[in-house]
């Protein structure tokens, strides 16, 4: 399914073919369960907060301008509510001081560095004020560029990019040397 295949989705929707919402659904489900999941780290709660943005998301077709691609205006979406939801019930948080460092990978084996280093990244990343994790979720694990980040968090590209430089040196501080250097390219 192509960008052009969501805008065909949501005219046959706003046509009244509302059985064609389930395509947009289908395409993406995944992603924006991923999405919540970065930012609750509840599996269960995540599923929840997908279902409402796909709810508010058809509730809100007509709202689509159309000068952004779909997906685009699906994550702001996705992205407001899950940040405004966290706000209302803040997901449990470690301080960045205990996230604990990584044990010494030199011992084992490849797959299990590459684990033990993702893991160590994830949780120093989901330990960092929300403003910088946000940012960084966005650009590194769900690939976004900074226009579509800025776009998704509603904040001007500048700010993004202030965010990952900040959240970046946070990162740097906290993580060994080995750890950081494949994770935290420039913007």
């Amino acid at each position: 399914m192509s960008a052009n295949d969501d805008q065909a989705a949501v005219e046959r929707v706003l046509g009244g073919d509302v059985s064609a919402f389930e395509e947009i659904v289908q395409r993406w489900q995944g992603p924006l369960i991923n999405l919540a999941y970065r930012f609750c780290r509840d599996r269960g709660r995540a599923e929840e907060l997908a279902q409402e943005a796909f709810l508010r998301a058809y509730r809100g077709l007509k709202q689509w301008r159309q000068e952004a691609s779909f997906s685009t205006w699906l994550f702001a979406l996705a992205t407001n509510l899950y940040r405004s939801e966290l706000r209302r019930i803040p997901a449990r948080t470690v301080p960045i001081e205990d996230v604990p460092e990584p044990a010494d990978t030199r011992i084992s084996a490849t797959n299990f560095e590459d684990r033990d280093r993702d893991s160590a990244v994830r949780r120093a990343v989901l330990a960092l004020p929300a403003k910088y994790r946000e940012a960084l979720i966005l650009f590194y694990f769900h690939e976004m560029d900074v226009p579509a980040a800025a776009r998704s968090l509603g904040l001007p590209e500048g700010t993004v990019k202030a965010r990952l430089f900040r959240g970046r040196e946070i990162l740097r501080n906290k993580l060994p040397q080995t750890l950081s250097v494949p994770y935290l390219k420039e913007a």
